[in-house]
């Protein structure tokens, strides 16, 4: 049996039909830029979060980067992000001129250590940025509290966390802002790039939103130097059509990441841990093997599909390969580099294809 990591041809065809009445909702509109179908998704977003505003970006990069720009964070500020992450967060940072300050994340959950952020913070450091890694929130109650200690900003990068819980609240307002991405392969995904900043904080977001659109609040009228990042119209209306079925994909999600959990054993293989505070979106599953790549190789000769998040932390990529990183080892997130293999995960999976998945892995010798 063929069982593919990740099959965006069924997840999405499942809305095929409402998929082409939005689009001539959208062409019969005449809108395409920020038009109604933006505002509508940014309130329904919002609500679905339980937060008062969310702004629509192009990306998820751009959700991350312009709030660490609202919030004045540049050149000779540091700004600490986790070490085992996808370049996106580090990015976010440097584009600012900020410098990012490396953490190891806690070697059960993957998700930055509390312990390691209060030893990174120095009198430079103006932000944290806390990731939800693979869908499982942070802990972000010791997180605000640090932050709060040392007077500092606190960004969810909720790009893998739509839907999340931590102790019943939602990513998305856990911190005083969060950037999310729909990039199509997230757990609510749109059909190209696109992303959002949620926030309770009005002033931001009003300053988030003229940022988005050069700098402008009236058109023609630019107060300042801002950019180009508009969630697209038709992008939004096809997010509007998902948004109601996030929550029951989720709850698929947490199915097969049950199966995985109570019938996955292998001395081999070590399992994901589920911290007490979270409710896991489960964008991935994420498993931990000394025998890496023995264990993929295997999976795909049975037809098996795996990915590898990430293969190279941020710190050794070329893009950080310069002076200012000098020094930067990471020693966790380079170990994890080459043990993590992400399953098969996500609504369009069987219960028959997972357990077919649990078999071949628990073959592996």
């Amino acid at each position: 049996m063929i069982v593919p990591f990740l099959d965006l041809k069924s997840i999405n065809l499942c809305f095929r039909d409402d998929f082409h009445a939005a689009l001539d909702r959208v062409l019969d509109s005449g809108q395409t830029i920020l038009g109604e179908e933006v505002h509508f998704f940014e309130q329904e977003f919002a609500s679905y979060c339980d937060v008062n505003h969310c702004i629509g970006v192009g990306t998820g990069l751009d959700a991350l980067y312009l709030v660490l720009n609202a919030w004045g964070i540049g050149h000779g500020d540091e700004v600490i992000v986790p070490s085992n992450t996808f370049i996106a967060t580090w990015l976010a940072v440097s584009h600012t001129g900020a410098l990012p300050i490396a953490v190891e994340p806690d070697p059960a959950s993957f998700n930055i250590d509390p312990i390691g952020i209060e030893k990174a913070i120095t009198p430079r450091t103006r932000a944290i940025i806390v990731v939800h890694l693979f869908g499982q929130p942070a802990d972000m109650d010791e997180i605000m509290s640090i932050a709060e200690k040392y007077g500092l900003k606190v960004l969810e990068d909720a790009a893998q966390a739509h839907g999340a819980r931590y102790y019943g609240r939602r990513t998305g307002g856990l911190g005083h802002a969060a950037g999310f991405s729909f990039y199509p392969s997230k757990n609510l995904g749109a059909l190209g790039d696109g992303g959002a900043i949620t926030t309770n904080d009005p002033e931001l977001a009003d300053r988030v939103r003229a940022l988005r659109n050069y700098g402008s609040r009236i058109k023609y009228r630019n107060q300042e130097k801002g950019f180009n990042s508009r969630l697209d119209e038709l992008q939004a209306a096809f997010l509007r059509i998902k948004l109601p079925y996030l929550d029951a994909g989720n709850s698929r999600r947490n199915e097969i990441a049950t199966l995985y959990q109570k019938k996955l054993r292998n001395p081999c293989i070590e399992s994901p841990t589920v911290c007490v505070w979270a409710e896991s979106a489960w964008h991935l599953y994420v498993i931990r093997t000394q025998r890496r790549d023995e264990l993929m190789q295997h999976l795909e000769g049975l037809g098996i599909g795996t990915s590898i998040h990430y293969p190279m932390p941020p710190h050794m990529q070329d893009a950080y390969n310069d002076s200012s990183m000098a020094g930067n080892i990471n020693p966790l997130a380079s170990q994890l580099a080459g043990e993590l293999l992400s399953l098969p995960m996500g609504p369009h999976l069987s219960d028959e294809q997972v357990n077919v998945v649990i078999q071949a892995c628990m073959e592996f010798h």
